[in-house]
């Protein structure tokens, strides 16, 4: 494994972290808070780029008495200040309130993203709206699953591909980096299979990830870039579950079916089929 990260703050920055204690809630403090819109009452999110791609100029980091939140300027805020949803509002030119507990029936827009790829990030494009955590825990902010992979050969073959080159894991927001030498998009094939990490973990795999328009935007100091989705796009769009339409994709999404202890360096093995 090469890598280990979350996201505390859904739709900000992240942060590596060395080694976790991973549950069927994912890794501790990931997505484990999320600005909620005061008028619409919609889970913030980047998917919907024209609205909420401020989020990404945010980094978030937790600790275990509170989350610093730092902003462009550096003048960092703490998820328990008494004044933070008026300053995240300011920062992001909407009235929004920062919770760990999702609305009821929470739901969230997601931009076409062939549509921002042809018209922008600031035209208006079709959205679709969706429910949180389909197969995450309730009471989660995850938008599907809790743990996301990719492996640094998709990695390396999106560089290859794109005419920018190397293209930066903090655009597609995985959970875990899966080191190693191979193909690109091997992670296609881990489609119903078991997956362990160290001498514990066990992870099934269970949709292909979809990508939205996260990936082409600013990110912090990393600049826009389209490449990120269209190469996916034009060298595997495949089907994220067996029988749904094709789209780009990148990475897997997985639920825990053992949890455990995983570090930086531990093993992954692909289990037999079945177990």
């Amino acid at each position: 494994m090469g890598a280990l990260l979350r996201y505390p703050v859904k739709s900000m920055l992240g942060e590596e972290v060395g080694a976790a204690e991973v549950t069927e809630r994912g890794l501790p403090h990931d997505r484990g808070l999320a600005l909620v819109h005061r008028e619409s009452g919609k889970v913030a999110s980047a998917k919907n780029p024209r609205m909420w791609r401020r989020l990404l100029t945010l980094s978030a980091h937790a600790t275990p008495a509170a989350v610093r939140i730092v902003p462009p300027d550096g003048k960092a805020l703490w998820s328990t200040d008494a004044d933070v949803d008026e300053r995240l509002s300011e920062l992001l030119g909407q009235p929004v309130v920062l919770t760990g507990r999702p609305p009821a029936g929470a739901e969230l827009d997601r931009a076409h993203p062939d549509e921002v790829l042809r018209h922008g990030i600031r035209a208006p494009v079709g959205v679709d709206v969706g429910r949180l955590g389909g197969a995450a825990p309730e009471g989660t902010f995850f938008d599907f699953a809790p743990l996301h992979l990719i492996t640094s050969a998709t990695l390396r073959r999106i560089g290859e591909l794109s005419p920018l080159g190397a293209v930066d894991v903090a655009r597609y927001r995985p959970n875990i980096v899966v080191d190693g030498a191979g193909a690109g998009f091997a992670e296609n094939d881990w489609l119903g299979r078991d997956l362990r990490i160290g001498e514990r973990l066990t992870l099934r795999v269970i949709a292909r990830t979809p990508r939205c328009a996260v990936p082409t935007l600013a990110h912090g100091p990393l600049p826009r870039d389209t490449h990120a989705l269209r190469v996916p796009a034009a060298h595997n769009r495949v089907e994220p579950m067996a029988d749904s339409d094709p789209q780009p994709c990148a990475g897997v999404y997985a639920q825990v079916v053992r949890p455990g202890r995983v570090a930086v360096g531990d093993r992954l093995t692909l289990l037999a089929a079945g177990g």
